[in-house]
């Protein structure tokens, strides 16, 4: 309903200035084509380190590894391969100019080279949150995979983090193309993330009664400390005494409501995560690209908050609207874009219960959009008892695999939570079912939760 009253909002501003009837641009901006292929953009440089081969029954992978359309990659195929590809979209890499590559992360190189896949991984051709860029080069890499080793038969697609983005997208930009997606602790509420990020410092400076928006340069240093303070957070620590004031205490009732709702393990989840994410706030940089102010995006003017009291915030909040209208609502291919919920294949998704970096509210956000376009049906969801942003175990990225390659293979839909129902993910044990039991005993954020019985 926020979505759908955003967009109500926005669109005339958008019917206003003449939208682009076709979505699609011929060619990606920013990119100087006249650079060979083979080389990186200017001012970027690459890292990517030869890859040892795994040995996989007795016999050793083979790893190719280069450059393609200005973004580095590694492929690695095992001998046996089965003609199944699976492709690694990353996460974000920060701002800086050097593009490297990941392997499959959880031990999921190790299951998907044993169990016959290859797989390949881009570097993207820029860093930046540029979603436009993995989806592209992720596209890229495969069908270059087609010329390197050959045509595969299958190809799916797993990531984590600004790669769920990429996935999410990638199944909507390229339909057909892929045959299957894991995206774990993904961003597949798309700008909902900015939003929830805004929302943060915005309730924030109404409850403490220290209004500073647009945030001046020294908002970490000169006015989060006193925020905190007239909220009681500046002691507050995942498992100590709860310090927050009553002031505090709505505030932290906003942030669960905005990531998710009531739901074991919020409670320590907002101390763990509360002065990171007043570090995401910055000054607003008109001049710099998309990719480096993505929070240009963002608005509450659609925003109706929970718990309204003791302090009205639907009246007491700043109201902001995007700097840049346009893009919220293009349906391009933007380096920010919009996922519909139009995934068309077997998607099985994996997030953490107290992960407030990318909250648990992107996966709700992409379950209504996939509910209102009809497409639920292909959408298996999982919740994971841990707080750290992309805190999985082997075990339980290797079941989630596993399970999407019987869907995709055998037409074997697996099991999931139920995370649109807020009663049931506000059921004590909600998350117990795909959470590794034996995980608790290492290290992480999984012992902040009460044990699954």
């Amino acid at each position: 309903m926020r979505k759908r009253l955003v967009v109500s909002l926005l669109g005339l501003v958008l019917l206003a200035g003449g939208a682009p009837a076709v979505a699609e641009p011929q060619a990606v901006p920013g990119i100087d084509h006249r650079v060979p292929d083979d080389q990186p953009l200017p001012g970027h440089t690459v890292d990517n380190p030869p890859l040892a081969p795994e040995v996989v029954d007795g016999r050793p992978t083979r790893v190719l590894q280069g450059i393609h359309r200005h973004s580095a990659y590694t492929v690695e195929v095992p001998a046996r391969w089965n003609g199944r590809l699976a492709m690694w979209a990353h996460g974000y890499r920060g701002t800086g100019t050097v593009l490297t590559v990941d392997p499959p992360a959880f031990g999921l190189r190790t299951r998907m080279l044993a169990q016959g896949y290859a797989w390949a991984a881009s570097s993207y051709y820029t860093n930046g949150y540029d979603v436009r860029a993995g989806v592209t080069a992720t596209r890229d890499l495969a069908e270059h995979f087609g010329r390197l080793v050959a045509k595969p038969r299958q190809v799916l697609i797993a990531g984590v983090s600004m790669g769920g983005h990429v996935i999410g997208r990638s199944l909507e930009q390229y339909p057909g193309f892929y045959d299957g997606a894991l995206p774990m602790c993904g961003v597949l509420g798309d700008h909902e993330l900015f939003d929830f990020f805004l929302d943060y410092q915005l309730t924030a400076q109404a409850l403490s009664g220290i209004g500073s928006y647009p945030v001046p340069a020294d908002y970490l240093t000169a006015v989060v400390p006193r925020i905190q303070d007239a909220l009681g957070l500046s002691t507050l620590v995942p498992g100590g005494p709860d310090t927050v004031t009553g002031r505090g205490a709505q505030f932290r009732s906003v942030v669960v409501d905005r990531s998710g709702g009531p739901r074991p393990g919020a409670t320590p989840a907002f101390a763990y995560w509360k002065d990171f994410l007043f570090g995401l706030a910055t000054p607003p940089a008109d001049d710099a690209p998309l990719a480096l102010d993505p929070g240009r995006l963002a608005t509450n003017l659609g925003t109706r908050y929970r718990p309204n009291s003791p302090v009205d915030l639907d009246r007491e909040v700043q109201r902001v609207a995007p700097r840049d209208w346009r893009t919220r609502l293009s349906p391009a291919l933007t380096e920010v874009p919009r996922i519909a919920g139009r995934p068309g294949v077997p998607v099985l998704s994996l997030h953490g219960l107290g992960d407030l970096f990318v909250p648990f509210s992107m996966e709700q956000d992409y379950r209504a959009d996939a509910a209102r376009t009809g497409q639920s049906g292909w959408l298996v969801q999982r919740a994971v008892r841990t707080v750290a942003h992309c805190e999985f175990s082997p075990a339980e990225a290797g079941a989630a695999w596993n399970d999407l390659v019987a869907w995709t293979e055998h037409g074997k839909k697996p099991a999931g939570d139920v995370i649109g129902d807020r009663a049931a993910v506000a059921a004590p044990d909600f998350g117990c079912r795909f959470t590794d039991r034996a995980a608790y005993s290492g290290p992480g954020t999984r012992r902040l939760f009460a044990p699954c019985p």
